[in-house]
């Protein structure tokens, strides 16, 4: 059985004087393990597929199985990281990792042992009882993917959650945030602008058209190349040919509007 399916989904939405339909048609199979990336023109839907696959908006047509069990609400087998970390400035950064646990009632030490030792794996032990105003913008998206891990969530999504960080570091949390996703054997699903980043981190690049957004074109990524860290992959001979691959295909989307 497929992890997570999308069959014929839809999401329009409705104003008193307009109708927009977002996304149309979508239809998608992830298996578990898998990392896929979204990529298409500004305002193709992705962040809103990622909405309705969280359970966060509802499809106006089709289904969403998690599991196989229909998506209908926010479930904490799914975890959510935006462009932004969201930190509570007024928690240290321990009680931030830890507040979705404490929102499931799980306060218990071992409950939160995850959370720490994910908190040691990226680098950050030495700051449990820092404010997030303490901390640099990579630091904090660091902590904002402790949080999302901390509960064991089975699927991942990840909306941008580099574009904000100078290129240096996004570079660094690419590698980080891989090889922790990879280690602890996690379903994600990451949208982004950047063709280069999709490819270097996903098995799979899903291109979308404009809206309302339907799947253009599939891509994927050699296995060999999708095992390995995202800055390696950028290195490699085969990276180029595919970038450019990708490249024109959106080239092309843009000329048919």
């Amino acid at each position: 059985m497929a992890f997570l399916q999308l069959k014929e989904v839809e999401k329009t939405f409705f104003t008193y004087d307009s109708v927009t339909t977002a996304v149309e048609k979508i239809n998608l199979t992830i298996n578990k393990g898998e990392f896929i990336s979204i990529i298409g023109p500004s305002g193709c839907g992705k962040t809103t597929l990622l909405s309705l696959i969280s359970g966060l908006l509802h499809p106006t047509e089709g289904q969403i199985l998690l599991d196989g069990k229909q998506i209908e609400k926010p479930t904490p087998e799914t975890g959510y990281m935006l462009q932004q970390d969201y930190l509570f400035p007024w928690l240290t950064i321990e009680q931030n990792i830890t507040l979705g646990l404490k929102t499931m009632g799980k306060t218990k030490i071992a409950e939160k042992e995850l959370a720490y030792e994910l908190l040691d794996t990226l680098g950050l032990s030495d700051k449990t009882k820092h404010y997030p105003s303490q901390l640099s913008g990579g630091m904090r998206q660091r902590v904002a993917l402790v949080r999302m891990l901390s509960t064991d969530p089975k699927l991942l999504l990840l909306d941008e959650p580099f574009s904000a960080l100078d290129y240096q570091t996004k570079l660094k949390l690419e590698n980080l945030v891989f090889s922790t996703i990879r280690t602890h054997g996690k379903t994600a699903i990451l949208v982004t602008h950047d063709i280069g980043e999709a490819l270097a981190m996903s098995d799979r690049v899903i291109l979308l058209t404009h809206r309302p957004g339907s799947i253009h074109q599939e891509f994927s990524v050699a296995h060999h190349l999708a095992e390995e860290l995202p800055f390696n992959v950028r290195l490699d001979s085969q990276f180029t040919p595919l970038f450019q691959e990708v490249w024109k295909e959106m080239e092309s989307l843009e000329k048919q509007t």
